[in-house]
């Protein structure tokens, strides 16, 4: 009964979240460690359709009186498992269950607790990567062309100092940075979950030693101020935060509301390729880089002087040089700006594209 039981919290999970995802041992091991029995056994019952619900919509699902049933949520809700929500049009409170990655990764890991558990979910859910990159690289054809049916997870938000060419009345609010800050009143920062993790592991990041740089916006703060995942931050300090992050290396990915770049950001990462799940997912041979960006880097041959700043900064591994002059492959730019920001004689801009998707299949990797 109670290896049926995980099995069936796991497909649970599993549906719930963005992105395909093996039900395994590894994953089953995975939720023994984030929730106990008695939760596995509601979220089987209570989410084995949609992973999004009222209280009175999961009332209609399972029998338990107002105080127990509050108080499964509010530990759901405190262990990273379910993010409990307001809607702002219907002013519903909506319970919505989170996959294993993006979702139970981040919630599990933000708050930066470095206990025996905390241990033990970043290596099983380093095991879990593993898994899928091997199941990636055994039937690479099949699964690459399925990726292209999901949509981008993140949007690219440039480093903002390295679009100032433009007219201003010609920069579009969502693709500033600042802008994005400015349009919240609740502001949270929260431990970097992938840092955490790779900190978790012995291996930790190469290119900053900020640890405390991820921001979520509006009602996604609030829940995580609420629960105790982040503290909240002004506008000001979180805009040294972008800046910090710019000078460092990192990259601004932006988070949307159900992955739909014309609603309104959840949050914003700052994010490194050796740390980044996203980027992770990628360089492990897992998925394919997939992401809305409205900028592509371009080199003024002439002021180039072929020093390797850019190679070295750029995330994608999207620039070689030939000839002693960097040359950007488009196809993988992601027009986040880093190279540009970083380039010590200024012979790199960004130049605006409009929305454009950018999709680089993983790498092949060779296994002995």
């Amino acid at each position: 009964m109670s290896e049926q039981l995980w099995y069936k919290a796991a497909r649970t999970v599993a549906k719930a979240g963005q992105m395909p995802m093996p039900i395994n041992e590894t994953l089953i091991e995975l939720l023994q460690t984030i929730m106990t029995e008695e939760q596995a056994q509601f979220v089987s019952k209570v989410y084995n359709r949609k992973p999004s619900l009222s209280i009175d919509q999961i009332k209609d699902k399972i029998d338990l009186d107002d105080d127990s049933l509050h108080k499964m949520l509010y530990g759901l809700m405190q262990d990273g498992i379910v993010v409990g929500t307001t809607s702002r049009r219907t002013g519903i409170k909506v319970y919505r269950l989170l996959g294993p990655f993006p979702g139970m990764f981040e919630y599990t890991l933000m708050r930066g607790e470095t206990g025996e558990k905390q241990k033990k979910l970043a290596e099983t859910f380093d095991k879990l990567f593993r898994g899928m990159s091997e199941a990636t690289q055994r039937s690479y054809e099949t699964v690459v062309k399925g990726f292209k049916n999901f949509p981008p997870v993140n949007r690219i938000v440039p480093v903002e100092g390295e679009i100032e060419e433009l007219p201003a009345e010609k920069i579009i609010p969502y693709e500033e940075v600042s802008k994005i800050i400015d349009k919240y009143d609740d502001i949270a920062y929260t431990h970097c979950y992938c840092r955490h993790e790779k900190d978790l592991l012995d291996d930790p990041c190469k290119v900053t030693q900020e640890r405390t740089n991820c921001l979520l916006f509006g009602k996604s703060a609030q829940f995580v101020i609420e629960h105790n995942f982040g503290k909240p931050i002004s506008k000001d300090d979180a805009k040294k935060v972008l800046k910090l992050s710019e000078d460092e290396g990192l990259v601004h990915k932006a988070f949307h509301v159900h992955l739909k770049p014309e609603l309104e950001e959840e949050a914003i990462c700052n994010c490194c390729k050796c740390c980044c799940g996203i980027f992770q997912m990628y360089y492990r041979g897992i998925s394919p880089y997939h992401c809305y960006t409205s900028y592509l880097a371009k080199v003024n041959d002439s002021e180039c002087i072929g020093c390797g700043t850019c190679v070295e900064r750029c995330p994608m591994e999207a620039i070689d040089l030939k000839d002693t002059i960097a040359f950007i492959n488009e196809n993988k730019c992601i027009g986040c700006g880093v190279c540009a920001h970083h380039c010590p004689e200024n012979a790199i801009n960004l130049k605006r594209t409009g929305t454009r998707e950018v999709y680089v299949p993983p790498p092949k990797i060779t296994t002995n």
